[in-house]
């Protein structure tokens, strides 16, 4: 385990979610789970999503989740992003804006695709306008649509 290492705090649903989110993405698994009593509940687990590590326990109604914390996934390309998209819509999540998606456990996630990070890295500033008023318009994120708005600027 890595010196720090992200704790989510469920309801009661921290079962679902390991199995969704390890079945989701590549290089996930659960590598340690404390149940209640022999056959009860998954009650605490440590588990890798994506390659990062983090560490789960059901903690009842009073732990939400919010918009101030998300996961990040940094997709090669649409045929990607739409995967994740597709996958976490049909499982529950509801979109809300700028390629953002908050899953049926309440945890918000976002699917963008690299190519927004290269084209937002431009060293002209209205060129990065022109992409970033796009994204503001978008639910999920397009790149063709931004790479069009990269390329109206001259």
């Amino acid at each position: 385990m890595s010196k720090v290492t992200p704790f989510l705090m469920f309801n009661d649903q921290l079962e679902s979610a390991i199995e969704f989110y390890t079945s989701t993405f590549p290089d996930s698994r659960v590598t340690n789970v404390a149940r209640s009593g022999k056959d009860g509940p998954i009650n605490s687990a440590e588990f890798v999503v994506g390659g990062q590590s983090f560490m789960g326990y059901n903690g009842g109604s009073y732990f939400k989740f919010s918009e101030g914390f998300s996961l990040f996934v940094a997709c090669e390309d649409q045929a990607e992003v739409d995967e994740y998209w597709n996958k976490l819509v049909a499982a529950g999540a509801t979109p809300t804006a700028c390629g953002w998606i908050k899953d049926q456990f309440g945890l918000t996630w976002q699917i963008v695709p690299k190519r927004f990070i290269e084209l937002i890295r431009d060293k002209n500033p209205a060129k990065v306008k022109a992409v970033m008023d796009a994204m503001m318009k978008m639910v999920k994120l397009d790149v063709a649509a931004l790479e069009k708005a990269y390329d109206s600027v001259r």
